[in-house]
């Protein structure tokens, strides 16, 4: 039986995010394992339910030290040499370099990785100052070295995979243009418009790139017009230096700016119950998953126009567009739903269909189970 291993630095990811991947994989007659440093029961059952195998790694999903880095690689290969698996799949920045030397070190046949976004090391925005550059540098080096033991690099959008050829990162015949990972579109099943209360939903990890300060403050300017609008975060504080604290989302839940139910394992319910779905990111993603579960669900989206969200929306039809980190133009798209509350229905219909042309998660699995199991 073929073996394939899939490595991250967040196990929720793996029943969230890498479900149908895993079903497909199964399905084609291979033992799926899944390695990550962060397990929980949850977590472990949801993979387990799945077909998969949750395997325990060391490896810190964020912070530099070198030293604990190596360690983890080593441990890694070790790991990855017991399992014998003939394919792996790596995605999330580690996973993505030292994952990929543990697999080379420990002789995987077929490795893969997934680029879901670049991060603050390639943002032009927050890459500044002398740490921010070198650890700009440093991040390019571990790539530059890690893809060159890659079969193949997956792409979420055409800008990342841009700064990556020009900066010499990667071997043009190793890339791959993947677009969004896709959801299930009959797990995420289009839902009604809500017209009353009208609710905004920002959906992501709690850090400032996010946009979430942006998100509470145009909430504050909608709200002495439309009172009676709902703001809702979901989401978590992150081990992320980036993240913001949890006096600092109280304070904002504190000053009636937004409403904070915090994390939840299923979204669907407050996806349902959103009327449009926001991301004010302003640094830079891959393709956002959550922005593609909203479009499937019927949900017109407001966001940037920043790498990897950009493609998310066709400005005018399936919702709004707006410069990052602009309160004003963010506070002005969610008015336009609240002045012409018939588009949220129009723009969350053209939402869904956009889902179904770009990110049918079971098509999408399809063809990445294709190159991870080679005929």
């Amino acid at each position: 039986m073929t073996r394939v291993a899939m490595i991250t630095s967040g196990a929720r990811t793996v029943p969230n995010f890498r479900g149908t991947l895993i079903e497909e994989l199964v399905a084609r007659g291979a033992e799926v394992l899944a390695l990550a440093p962060d397990w929980d029961d949850e977590s472990r059952a949801a993979t387990r339910a799945l077909g998969a195998e949750p395997i325990d790694i060391s490896l810190a999903r964020t912070g530099l030290n070198p030293v604990r880095d190596l360690a983890d690689t080593l441990r890694m290969a070790a790991v990855l040499r017991s399992l014998a698996p003939d394919a792996m799949l790596t995605y999330f920045a580690k996973p993505n370099t030292y994952g990929m030397f543990a697999g080379a070190l420990a002789g995987v046949k077929r490795r893969i990785a997934m680029v879901e976004g670049l991060g603050f090391a390639f943002d032009s925005t927050s890459a500044s100052g002398v740490k921010a550059r070198a650890v700009a540098a440093g991040a390019k080096l571990l790539y530059r070295q890690a893809f060159a033991r890659a079969d193949k690099i997956l792409f979420l959008n055409a800008e990342d995979e841009a700064v990556f050829r020009e900066s010499g990162l990667v071997s043009p015949d190793k890339a791959v243009s993947f677009g969004g990972i896709g959801v299930d579109l009959a797990a995420f099943p289009p839902t009604a418009p809500v017209l009353d209360p009208p609710t905004f939903l920002l959906m992501a990890r709690l850090l400032r790139g996010k946009g979430i300060v942006e998100f509470a403050q145009a909430a504050a300017l909608v709200k002495r017009q439309h009172p009676n609008a709902r703001f809702v975060l979901l989401g978590d504080v992150d081990a992320n230096p980036d993240s913001l604290t949890r006096p600092e989302v109280q304070a904002l839940v504190d000053q009636d700016m937004v409403e904070w139910p915090g994390h939840v394992s299923d979204v669907r319910a407050r996806l349902a119950a959103a009327s449009v779905f926001v991301l004010p990111a302003w640094c830079r993603e891959g393709l956002p998953r959550s922005t593609q579960e909203a479009a499937a669900m019927a949900k017109p989206v407001i966001t940037t126009d920043v790498v990897g969200c950009r493609d998310t929306v066709v400005d005018g039809v399936n919702g709004f567009m707006v410069p990052g980190r602009d309160v004003p133009a963010l506070a002005s798209a969610m008015l336009r739903f609240l002045d012409d509350p018939d588009l949220i229905a129009s723009m969350g219909q053209a939402s869904r269909r956009l889902a179904e042309e770009r990110w049918d998660g079971r098509s999408k699995s399809r063809q990445l189970a294709a190159l991870l199991l080679p005929d």
